[in-house]
């Protein structure tokens, strides 16, 4: 009888379990929106401030900056109390979004609603691995923090492609209203799904000191994998414009940078789920890092633009899957009550990675060929690290129903 009522008082959670991961999917994509709002129309913004293009860049440098300070912490307070801590994300991001359209044209309400909502951010981007584990059972975990991560690269693609034609049709102001209006939307829709009692509910006091993650050898070494995929593709995203120039072909980074995350897209939604039927996440974390490898090299060779496009729309495809697949195995290795600490470490490896790779890029930024060189350089410590990972996945954690997706 007992077993029959829990049951009963779980079958609406599980019902809402897509609701759930589409409201948190949609504020992820905001986060990603905010950050970049400025980016793709960065002298116009600057104009319209009354700043320099470099104070404008700083708006955006603020995001990584306080997702390394704050991902640790943050990830832990996710563990020990997800609903408040989420909803401290999702409050975060709104007021932050809210805040720069107080006055559009003031550099200082932009700055402080960077702050707000880039300190937000980590409480939401780290929930990735917690949604699945709290509302999925292990079956369906790799699709959803697979569709959770897919939404971090839909936003960037949004921000990329509505910025001038928001800007166009109704000036900076448009744009930032429109952003905040999804990134409050966001937020109203998971303040609902937090409503919802968890299907596979975790005990938070068993959340562990961070010794476990001094010793994990394979969260360090996911965490250099991304270190590297983020910060190549942060590199890529920063200096394509630059590169192709010099290369002869102005203009056409924008279209060739949607191409590759579209891939990108397309890559998250099938390449977790396949790694995870097979068992087989090691395979695609090395076919990631060598493509890397091969791709930046054949481009510094042939640069034509259509060899250039499919080239990264292939690189595109591996590279953005990655991040998934190390997520996926994360939560795993971590088990549900550690899965937000597992998931704030990685991510902020892959902060750092997009920090430091833009600025070793931007030394060589000189000569394309060198630059080009560089991205493919730093990816062959990635291969040899990937052949280290374990041939098979286990869960290590405190789940230990089998991973894999349905056929």
């Amino acid at each position: 009888m007992t077993q029959t009522t829990a049951a009963e008082g779980l079958a609406p959670t599980r019902r809402g379990r897509w609701f759930a991961l589409a409201a948190f999917g949609l504020l992820v994509c905001s986060t990603q929106i905010l950050w970049l709002s400025y980016a793709p129309i960065t002298p116009q913004a600057a104009q319209a401030l009354g700043v320099s293009e470099g104070a404008i860049g700083d708006l955006a440098v603020i995001n990584p900056l306080m997702y390394v300070l704050l991902a640790i912490p943050t990830g832990r307070w996710l563990d020990r109390r997800f609903g408040s801590a989420l909803a401290a994300g999702a409050l975060l991001t709104a007021l932050g979004a809210a805040l720069r359209i107080v006055d559009s044209s003031s550099y200082g309400w932009a700055l402080a609603g960077q702050l707000l909502f880039s300190a937000g951010q980590p409480l939401v981007l780290n929930a990735s691995t917690k949604i699945a584990a709290r509302y999925f059972p292990p079956a369906e975990r790799t699709a959803a923090i697979s569709v959770a991560t897919a939404a971090q690269f839909v936003g960037i693609l949004v921000a990329a492609l509505s910025g001038a034609a928001l800007l166009d049709a109704g000036g900076l102001r448009l744009v930032l209203g429109t952003h905040a209006a999804i990134a409050v939307a966001g937020a109203v829709a998971v303040g609902f799904a937090l409503r919802l009692p968890p299907a596979f509910p975790v005990d938070a006091t068993a959340a562990s000191s961070l010794g476990w993650l001094r010793h994990d050898r394979l969260m360090w070494r996911l965490g250099a994998l991304l270190f590297v995929g983020v910060g190549v593709f942060n590199a890529v995203a920063t200096w394509l414009e630059t590169i192709l120039t010099d290369l002869g072909h102005p203009g056409v980074s924008g279209t060739l940078i949607a191409v590759m995350t579209v891939a990108g897209i397309a890559g998250a939604a099938v390449l977790p789920g396949a790694a995870a039927r097979r068992n087989r996440r090691r395979e695609v974390l090395l076919a990631t890092t060598l493509t890397t490898v091969l791709v930046f090299l054949a481009i510094a060779l042939v640069h034509n633009v259509v060899f250039v496009g499919v080239a990264l729309a292939i690189e595109g495809f591996v590279l953005l899957a990655g991040l998934p697949v190390a997520l996926d195995w994360s939560e795993l290795d971590a088990g549900p009550t550690r899965a937000g600490t597992a998931t704030g470490f990685l991510l902020l490896a892959g902060n750092l990675g997009g920090v430091v790779l833009v600025l070793l890029v931007q030394v060589l930024i000189g000569n394309p060929y060198l630059a080009l060189a560089a991205m493919s350089a730093v990816a062959v410590p990635g291969v040899l690290l990937a052949t280290r990972l374990p041939r098979q996945a286990r869960s290590h954690g405190d789940d230990d129903s089998p991973r894999v997706s349905p056929a």
